[in-house]
């Protein structure tokens, strides 16, 4: 859950995207950011830094996102630079995704599985939540090998837990309580 003031901050975003008609450009946005931003600790070190300055955090992100990103995304990149809040990046951007997604119907799925799934398989999965949902699903994928088998899908706060180890633990706990498996 992001904190309230990383709230504020994507709210504002999303309302200027929402006037603009520009929703799915900062969603493809936000993602980019996020996932450089996840990917490169030396990035989350450089803004966390106390040694380097402001200027010269802005030039940095005029250098490197100035071509990527739209002037709303710099500009709010500069504010958090301003404001001393880029430590709630991360909460913002998961915030304006979010919030992208909701506005653009999207539901986004995680499907856990104990090896790598055909990707026919994975499409029958994300046909039938997108029946489930009416939404359009974007489907994430991890492998487990703890699970065994079978897989474990994750829809929002849904879950769907269809693994042998999910079995193996439900025959335990009945077997410990005296009861039937």
């Amino acid at each position: 859950m992001a904190s309230e003031v990383a709230s504020r901050y994507a709210d504002g975003l999303m309302a200027l995207a929402r006037e603009n008609h520009t929703v799915p450009d900062k969603k493809e946005m936000a993602e980019a950011i996020l996932k450089v931003y996840e990917q490169e600790p030396l990035l989350r070190d450089f803004f966390a830094s106390v040694k380097i300055t402001d200027a010269q955090k802005k030039a940095f992100i005029d250098q490197v996102f100035g071509a990527s990103l739209d002037q709303d995304m710099i500009h709010l990149l500069k504010l958090l630079v301003d404001k001393d809040r880029m430590y709630y990046i991360r909460d913002i951007l998961e915030d304006i995704l979010a919030q992208a997604d909701e506005e653009l119907g999207i539901q986004q799925a995680m499907v856990y599985s104990a090896r790598e799934l055909p990707k026919e398989d994975l499409e029958k999965i994300r046909k039938a939540l997108a029946a489930q949902t009416g939404r359009e699903i974007h489907l994430r994928t991890k492998i487990d090998p703890s699970l065994i088998a079978g897989i474990k899908v994750v829809v929002g706060s849904r879950v769907t837990d269809a693994t042998m180890k999910s079995r193996v633990e439900g025959m335990k706990r009945a077997l410990l309580k005296g009861g039937q498996a």
